[in-house]
């Protein structure tokens, strides 16, 4: 998608965001925050100069890591009353059951719809693929990919156990998956323990690298056996060599490590340049549930603890009104609202803007990092009035530009 007029704007951006053209310097504010002018011409920006004052907030079009479109608005048909991860489970079971093209279309549509107006570039989408649900997700999620494409790049993952890429239908599936270009998922449940995790992964990580697919794993996504997916993992690649880009989703057990043990499992994360994808919301919901009793501990990849030890880690939304998560909607702003809280994050710090915008646009691999620059994409979010608080206290009325075109509602 290409804009065909000129434009400008003047807002505050996050320093982390802006990249000055050379010979040009700006004092950073305490809130992290610049006045800048942005100017753009037939989709691409063409200058970011500092300005004397603004007003507002402007971001990059941001990046969804983690979703599930497929099953996105089935809570009202399955509920999971219990919030439990066996409840969800459950009832992701059955609802997979009841998979028609039908459903999936008018569930994805709706998903990428919210996204595209909420400014939202880019969705990596797992998909439940095996059972009978698994094909017609697939074909309509791939054609949704190319119907959607210029407007949101749809990456589709392969969500099995690991167990499953170890059989011929496995093997089948890795070669679906690739002709689609496509990621190659799995789920590795706890305890995880013994040689059997072990041979999955591996046969997991050899199709991806012949295949030349990335990988995303469902992993240590628990409030027990802390890192136990990840430690087997670590083990299996002190073995082989993998030269695909592998993500760790969840990842919310290592939060129960001691603070050396995590230290020391970051750094092997990072030497093997792991990714991690922290998901707070569905896992704030799910994890460390003990009866009805308010959980004192919630498990929660811990971010800053890995990006201090060099991993590249993004946060993500998950679930939108399914069994795993009541509430969602694919709005990257209500994301930061209710994530930067759980998680401690100051948004007006690299540290803590980084996560949801530039580290997001890495672990995908996009073309774009997500910082303003001249030749960047005219993709924006801004927000007319207010900064920091208004943003945090509430999703706020926003205006998005894709390819230097104003999105209307």
């Amino acid at each position: 998608m290409s804009g065909q007029a000129a434009g400008s704007l003047r807002s505050r951006c996050p320093v982390s965001l802006v990249d000055w053209p050379a010979g040009v310097a700006a004092e950073r504010p305490a809130d992290g925050l610049l006045s800048v002018e942005l100017r753009w011409l037939e989709g691409r920006i063409t200058s970011v100069l500092p300005v004397a004052d603004a007003q507002g907030l402007v971001l990059p079009r941001l990046v969804e890591p983690h979703g599930h479109l497929d099953k996105a608005f089935s809570w009202s048909d399955f509920p999971n009353p219990t919030g439990t991860y066996a409840g969800a489970m459950d009832a992701n079971m059955r609802e997979h059951r009841t998979r028609t093209a039908e459903r999936v279309h008018e569930r994805s549509e709706r998903a990428l719809a919210l996204a595209w107006r909420h400014g939202l570039r880019a969705i990596r989408s797992h998909i439940d693929s095996l059972g009978p649900g698994a094909a017609c997700s697939w074909e309509v999620l791939t054609s949704a990919r190319q119907r959607w494409k210029g407007r949101i790049e749809l990456q589709l993952v392969a969500l099995v156990p690991i167990a499953h890429w170890s059989t011929p239908e496995g093997e089948h599936l890795a070669s679906q998956v690739a002709a689609a270009g496509g990621v190659i998922g799995g789920v590795i449940e706890p305890p995880c323990r013994g040689r059997a995790p072990r041979q999955a992964l591996r046969r997991l990580l050899a199709l991806a690298e012949r295949h030349g697919c990335p990988v995303d794993l469902h992993i240590d996504e628990a409030s027990e056996h802390p890192a136990a997916g990840v430690r087997q993992l670590l083990r299996v690649l002190r073995t082989m060599t993998v030269s695909v880009p592998i993500t760790c989703s969840h990842a919310s057990s290592l939060s129960l490590l001691n603070p050396a043990s995590l230290q020391r499992l970051g750094v092997r994360m990072a030497e093997h340049q792991l990714r991690v994808v922290a998901l707070p919301l569905t896992n704030g919901w799910l994890l460390g549930r003990r009866g009805q009793a308010t959980p004192l501990q919630r498990p929660l990849a811990p971010i800053r603890q890995l990006r201090d030890c060099g991993v590249c880690v993004a946060v993500g939304g998950d679930n939108v009104q399914d069994p795993w998560f009541p509430g969602g909607n694919l709005d990257p702003l209500a994301l930061m609202a209710m994530g930067v809280p759980l998680a401690q994050l100051a948004p007006w710090d690299d540290e803590g803007m980084a996560p949801f915008s530039t580290d997001a646009a890495r672990l995908l691999d996009l073309a774009w990092d997500g910082v303003f620059r001249p030749g960047a994409p005219a993709d924006l979010i801004h927000v007319p009035t207010g900064g920091w608080p208004e943003l945090l206290s509430a999703p706020p009325q926003r205006q998005v530009l894709a390819g230097g075109v104003w999105v209307q509602d």
